[in-house]
């Protein structure tokens, strides 16, 4: 039976959830930009892709900001190391209210054509998400200052996501099945 490594509790999940919001949020201006290039009626499925990813990375940004409020209840704290989590912590509130309200602003963009008259659906699929982009700039920067506070956290102070310790059932456990299953080769 295959021995998996232990799973990590919810203050160690931090680091390895943190990565998809990042990714997420920072895809998600590519497909607002091809769908503002292309024409209307071919631009949907990009506009409906970028709401995706979107609305994915918003989410994931939630769960990691939770995964961060537990992790740094174990911080030790003190000098420079609060300041820069403090600031790591108020930069990544501000950054589930910001995205949040891009969420919103980007689903009322993708409904705005059904209320519009056709001539000004060029408006609302072309105008609109180069404005939004704009805006989005603000939100993408916001972004990369909570990563680079929370790089600072673990590169520049050392702060690390405390694992379990395998059991030392399973260590045990591991030699006899090995000579035991050397023993049915023989």
């Amino acid at each position: 039976m295959p021995h998996f490594p232990p799973m990590p509790s919810w203050d160690a999940l931090h680091p390895l959830i943190i990565h998809f919001p990042i990714a997420l949020l920072l895809l998600c201006p590519l497909f607002v930009l091809i769908s503002a290039i292309l024409r209307p009626a071919m631009s949907r499925p990009y506009m409906v892709a970028s709401l995706i990813v979107l609305f994915l990375g918003t989410g994931s940004l939630f769960i990691a900001a939770s995964t961060g409020e537990e992790a740094a209840e174990l911080a030790e704290r003190g000098g420079a190391m609060s300041a820069v989590l403090e600031t790591h912590e108020h930069l990544a509130s501000e950054a589930k209210i910001a995205f949040s309200i891009l969420s919103a602003i980007l689903m009322g963009i993708f409904l705005l054509p059904r209320f519009l008259k056709p001539q000004r659906a060029r408006l609302s699929s072309t105008v609109l998400p180069i404005v939004f982009l704009l805006v989005y700039g603000a939100g993408i920067a916001l972004l990369v200052k909570t990563a680079h506070a929370g790089g600072r956290l673990v590169h520049e102070f050392g702060v690390h996501a405390m694992m379990p310790a395998a059991s030392e059932q399973s260590i045990d456990s591991r030699p006899n099945q090995i000579s035991t299953k050397r023993a049915d080769l023989e």
